[in-house]
């Protein structure tokens, strides 16, 4: 597990649009370029959040970051998380590392709340990551999406960073 560099790109280019073309964890249609994700990858990055990667001997297996779940003040304790793993390693402890490390990451940056916002509420796997890490679901977002041919929920899922809404934050 390390910080995420610009020279990952290439990496995490071929497995976001892996999940764009064959999955419903994004509601993308078309991969964006490479440049597009290098454009992303700065803005989490220059705003101080979390962007990850599982490198193995060199090879992106997987990558992760947290933006802000909204951008209206209020909000400002509050990010979402983006996970995804190569195809080929599934199933093995990637995504877990991650949410893991994005979570600690999170927690020593003050944050209180992370969302995450799962595409199709038939995605088990998705869903019992986060579960086996804190979250808890709390909503669907019934047929907000149409991809390969038939409407797709969201689901909602929360969890408590830190002390969560027990204290109020340090004034800012």
């Amino acid at each position: 597990m390390r910080p995420a560099t610009p020279d990952d790109i290439p990496g995490i280019h071929a497995i976001y649009a892996h999940h764009v073309l064959k999955g419903l964890a994004s509601f993308e249609e078309e991969p964006p370029a490479a440049q597009e994700l290098l454009r992303r990858y700065r803005e989490v990055t220059q705003r101080g959040l979390p962007y990850v990667v599982a490198d193995f001997g060199g090879t992106i297996a997987g990558y992760g970051y947290c933006a802000f779940y909204r951008t209206r003040s209020a909000y400002r304790y509050a990010l979402e998380d983006s996970v995804y793993v190569r195809p080929d390693v599934q199933g093995r402890g990637v995504g877990s590392a991650l949410l893991a490390e994005l979570i600690r990451q999170c927690e020593s940056l003050g944050y209180r709340q992370l969302i995450a916002v799962i595409g199709d509420s038939a995605h088990a796997a998705s869903i019992g990551l986060h579960a086996a890490q804190g979250f808890l679901r709390v909503g669907t977002l019934r047929s907000v999406g149409f991809k390969f041919g038939r409407w797709v929920d969201s689901v909602i899922m929360q969890r408590p960073l830190g002390p969560g809404d027990g204290v109020p934050p340090v004034v800012d």
